[in-house]
């Protein structure tokens, strides 16, 4: 299964705690697509720290739940507090976004992410690296639903591809 992660945080040495958590996710399978570095204000409270964002598609064999649970004990390695509060600042954020183009809606995890097509901050790096996916509930590609988002909010390159593949060292 190809599953899409969104690595996000507004609090500590930020590229740092991407990076970080990028390789720890590497547990679950290996890297197939990454985003550049993005930097983004709040997205649905108010904060005076930005945040920085990346994407990354892992191929991996195991379930979407238990790719759940490596995103959030990988949180709290990197010292993700849960509030209680959807919307506030953190060291670190990882949410899935789509597991291939499966639906999944369970007590624990609904995929695709409800509030992806809301967001240019997570729509700009998924357009950078696969516009054409159709998201299989609202049967769009990535580009449309970008071109289509009422988000005013800028989502600005700050580094290309923090991650380095193996076949870059060449």
């Amino acid at each position: 299964m190809l599953v899409t992660l969104i690595f996000g945080g507004n609090q500590g040495d930020r590229k740092a705690l991407i990076g970080k958590a990028i390789t720890e996710m590497s547990s679950i399978g290996k890297i197939e697509l990454c985003s550049s570095l993005y930097e983004t204000a709040p997205w649905g409270f108010e904060s005076s720290d930005s945040f920085y964002n990346q994407i990354v598609t892992y191929e991996t064999n195991l379930l979407p739940e238990e790719v759940l649970d490596k995103c959030q004990a990988t949180e709290q390695k990197l010292g993700r507090v849960r509030s209680g509060t959807q919307f506030c600042s953190r060291t670190m954020d990882i949410d899935i976004l789509f597991c291939d183009s499966q639906i999944i809606n369970t007590p624990r995890l609904t995929v695709p992410h409800p509030r992806l097509a809301q967001r240019n901050f997570v729509l700009a790096p998924l357009n950078e690296i696969m516009p054409a996916f159709i998201h299989p509930v609202i049967h769009k590609n990535i580009a449309t639903l970008l071109a289509e988002c009422t988000d005013t909010l800028k989502a600005e390159i700050i580094g290309k591809k923090y991650v380095t593949f193996p076949e870059d060292s060449e």
